[in-house]
């Protein structure tokens, strides 16, 4: 039996690639983003109430990991990309049906869009369901994962003189929280695990329409060098 469904909204979001996007919501909270409706839900009706919740859980696609292939076990990041554990057991991309899921705080409620924060959302995502986040049964006060019993462990992010300029200036541009974005995400160092990154390498990223390069000028730093606007 196969069943179809269909996407309520799609995500307007601060992450323009894969690169560097957190690797669970609310890891980075000046992540911003909306939720447009699309009909019949982009009316009044279908987010009446909402204005009462403060967090959403979002059911969505990885429209860009889908496979046609299911994968039996996967290399999560957590574990450097270099050990392989059962899909399952993990929250890689490369899902079954290629579904994922992240509660995202809700920011504000308006007929056929939501306004979201902390989000690890690319640009277009498919939204195929939005739940109210009940505190009472989805904190589980004893809940244990022994593979990931921490955030990650953040790094010094560093500012070229030049950067941090440009960032605040773009910031102000966008109404955006820019240099916390940029800070939030590098911290988490997005390179893979594996990488052992020479100082001369530079590295970038685009979030919303902007360019972001940085280098590690000394192991476990990163510097940010530009942030530009975006190539067309």
């Amino acid at each position: 039996m196969s069943y179809n469904v269909t996407p309520v909204g799609f995500v307007r979001s601060c992450f323009k690639e894969k690169f560097a996007i957190p690797r669970q919501p609310q890891l980075a909270p000046a992540a911003r983003g909306v939720l447009e409706l699309v009909a019949p839900f982009d009316q009044g009706e279908a987010v009446q109430g909402l204005e009462q919740v403060s967090h959403v859980w979002l059911l969505f696609l990885f429209h860009q990991a889908l496979e046609e292939k299911p994968r039996l076990k996967v290399r999560p990041p957590r574990l450097g990309g270099n050990q392989s554990m059962g899909v399952f057991a993990t929250r890689a991309t490369h899902r079954p049906n290629g579904i994922g899921q992240s509660v995202v705080r809700l920011e504000k409620v308006e007929p056929g869009r939501l306004w979201l924060s902390g989000i690890d959302l690319l640009d277009g995502t498919p939204v195929l369901d939005i739940k109210p986040y009940v505190p009472y049964a989805d904190c589980i006060d004893n809940a244990s994962n022994l593979m990931a019993s921490a955030p990650p462990q953040l790094i010094p992010v560093q500012w070229a003189d030049e950067a941090l300029i440009q960032a605040r200036e773009h910031g102000q541009r966008l109404a955006e929280p820019l240099v916390e974005l940029i800070e939030q995400c590098l911290a988490q160092d997005p390179r893979p695990a594996y990488q052992i990154p020479p100082p001369e390498r530079r590295y970038g990223v685009q979030f919303w329409d902007l360019d972001v390069r940085w280098h590690y000028p000394e192991i476990g730093l990163i510097r940010v060098l530009e942030v530009v606007p975006a190539a067309m």
